[in-house]
């Protein structure tokens, strides 16, 4: 694999993400960003993650891999600057997730918290609203904060 597939993927997986997004909600709009790539093997991590530094510098080193801020990556729902290389998780058997902004998350979260599918997941300085449908091989997330505005980056 080269930066140019690594860059394919990360559009294949945003643009499944995005449709999942559309089957199950009424948000047609959604912007990405934040997107991360699965990896299922240590020598694949290890692939992916030098690749990814060629496209952008680690801005946040997490336990579960590297946050990138990348070149821009145009994709079905908009520029992506945010990167991530997740370790491979045997719980994690996707290919990979895409975070969208939607424009009011409070009413987002009211309308699609408690639906098949729809699952809150708290963190220290954020809560993501998971969207899983096993008929796709991906993840959609709703954040509030998103990651960028965390990590206090500009993104497009």
């Amino acid at each position: 694999m080269d930066a140019d597939e690594l860059i394919a993927s990360v559009k294949s997986i945003v643009a499944d993400a995005f449709s999942l997004n559309q089957a199950w909600t009424s948000e047609k709009q959604v912007k990405v960003n934040y997107a991360c790539v699965f990896t299922h093997s240590l020598q694949e991590f290890e692939e992916l993650v030098k690749l990814a530094g060629k496209l952008g510098t680690v801005v946040k080193d997490t336990s579960t891999g590297p946050v990138y801020y990348t070149i821009p990556i145009s994709t079905v729902a908009g520029n992506l600057r945010v990167l991530k290389i997740r370790r491979p998780d045997v719980k994690r058997s996707e290919r990979g997730d895409a975070d969208f902004t939607v424009p009011d998350y409070a009413s987002f979260k009211k309308v699609h918290l408690g639906k098949p599918g729809f699952n809150l997941i708290r963190r220290p300085n954020m809560e993501m609203i998971e969207l899983i449908d096993p008929s796709y091989d991906v993840i959609a997330y709703y954040s509030h904060p998103t990651l960028a505005e965390d990590l206090k980056l500009k993104i497009d």
